[in-house]
């Protein structure tokens, strides 16, 4: 049996039996077991792991590091990516100005000072995204660091943004 006929049939009888294969750039991530009750597409954020969750199915998701709101900007509950964005402009948000009056109205996307690194995804609830990072911050991941915003290196969060559609479920959790 020729090889590329081989590794077809090894790869049906794989996917006959029910196991999940993965897309070779999911392979390539860190793949974590995960409750199998979520559905496949919903983004799962655990506050206090400061993990992202992408739910692949079958039990299965990817697991980033992030970096999660500061105390007293925590937020929980259900929301939606409202909006998706390549090298985005950043305004500081009001609060972020009134503790930082120093910022700019605008940095424009894709300077080396725009907190929200090279993709964005907003979230349906005020001022909040699921965005990259920029190499000053990269330290931040791990943390609980932002004014409400999910921070992802920008390998991580451009590999989520292709992952991801306008409407996918975001569930956060303490």
């Amino acid at each position: 049996m020729r090889p590329s006929l081989l590794s077809s049939c090894v790869l049906g009888a794989v996917a006959a039996l029910g196991l999940f294969v993965f897309p070779q750039s999911a392979a390539a991530r860190n793949m974590v077991a995960f409750a199998p009750n979520v559905q496949p597409g919903t983004i799962v954020i655990s506050a206090h792991q400061r993990r992202l969750y992408l739910v692949v199915g079958n039990g299965v998701a990817i697991s980033y590091p992030v970096a999660v709101p500061r105390r007293g900007k925590e937020w929980s509950g259900v929301a939606s990516i409202g909006a998706k964005y390549v090298n985005p402009d950043w305004t500081p948000p009001a609060v972020v100005k009134a503790d930082h009056p120093e910022l700019p109205n605008l940095i424009p996307g894709g300077s080396p000072r725009n907190p929200m690194g090279t993709r964005a995804m907003l979230l349906d609830r005020g001022e909040i995204a699921i965005h990259g990072t920029t190499r000053k911050m990269r330290s931040s991941i791990g943390t609980a660091a932002s004014y409400g915003c999910i921070r992802m290196l920008n390998e991580d969060v451009a590999d989520l943004y292709d992952r991801v559609s306008v409407g996918s479920p975001v569930v956060m959790q303490p």
